[in-house]
């Protein structure tokens, strides 16, 4: 199963997520889609496969992937301080990859029905749902 974890900025959350995942399943092909090249650093020391960075590489491999991971932020327009572009959100939204997002809420979007825990026990649970689909890949 190939696997995208996409983050910005410093590439912090997408960091934590990666190094989650290798930890419980080190087999896993870990694709880090950086906005920029410190957040796809930040996912390649923690482990991840291959990385790239920037709008056209989030864009040419969202249909390359079984599975996308990050904050909501990543569907939004603009969202990580304006690091998601249009396209972006466009080609995140329209991949067929499903889709496991943490219900990070900042800016002027709050999502109903969620709970605010920390990220760890987010990341924990994206893992759990991970390992899942996985599991159900071999089957």
């Amino acid at each position: 199963m190939r696997v995208a974890v996409i983050d910005g900025q410093g590439g912090g959350i997408g960091k934590h997520i990666v190094e989650q995942l290798r930890k419980r399943m080190p087999e896993l092909e870990i694709l880090a889609l950086g906005t920029n090249a410190l957040a796809t650093g930040a996912m390649l020391r923690a482990g991840a496969t291959e990385g790239a960075s920037g709008e056209s590489a989030i864009c040419f491999n969202a249909d390359r992937v079984d599975l996308i991971i990050g904050s909501f932020a990543i569907m939004t327009v603009y969202g990580l301080l304006g690091e998601i572009t249009p396209a972006i959100a466009a080609a995140l939204s329209l991949s067929k990859a499903e889709k496991i997002l943490i219900p990070i809420q900042r800016g002027n979007i709050r999502i109903i029905g969620t709970n605010r825990i920390p990220l760890p026990h987010y990341v924990e649970s994206l893992v759990n749902e991970v390992e899942q689909r996985v599991e159900q890949k071999k089957e």
